[in-house]
């Protein structure tokens, strides 16, 4: 039974563990282009420019050339 109560707190945790580690690919790319995560994330939304943080850390990974054209586009 301990197990099942484990299983359900554990698949809201991964949710929460998902979010951070976004977050920290997110931060460590953008301030290789120059600015910070907060930063990023304001003048994504000012410029409104809907990419959630999962397809973000997505591009800061595997296609670092057109995350750096998404960091460019917010900042203008």
């Amino acid at each position: 039974m301990k197990s099942m109560a484990y299983a359900y707190r554990d698949r809201r945790n991964k949710k929460r563990d998902l979010r951070r580690l976004w977050i920290i690919r997110i931060n460590a790319a953008a301030r290789q282009n120059g600015t910070t995560y907060s930063r990023l994330i304001h003048d994504l939304r000012s410029s409104s420019i809907a990419l959630d943080r999962k397809i973000l850390a997505d591009l800061a990974v595997n296609e670092p050339g057109a995350f750096s054209a998404v960091v460019e586009t917010a900042q203008a």
